[in-house]
């Protein structure tokens, strides 16, 4: 049977007692993806002028957002 729970992100491997990250990953994914939803059409209508900086507004969300907030919560 499937589960309908909440997805959960994981990330193992780093130094708090329990050995693995649950919420921060989690809030990250859920920030990344509010992020993502308003930049990335901006950045589809920006890249045909400036390719860079389509390329860069649609990053953002994996390389700045979500990285700061899965580590801003430290379980």
């Amino acid at each position: 049977m499937p589960t309908l729970g909440v997805p959960l992100c994981c990330q193992c491997g780093t130094h708090n007692k329990m050995g693995c990250k649950v919420v921060g990953p989690t809030v990250g994914f859920v920030c990344f993806v509010v992020t993502a939803v308003f930049e990335w059409p901006i950045g589809i209508i920006v890249y045909p002028f400036k390719h860079r900086k389509g390329r860069r507004i649609m990053n953002h969300p994996s390389n700045v957002v979500f990285p700061k907030v899965s580590d801003a919560i430290p379980f």
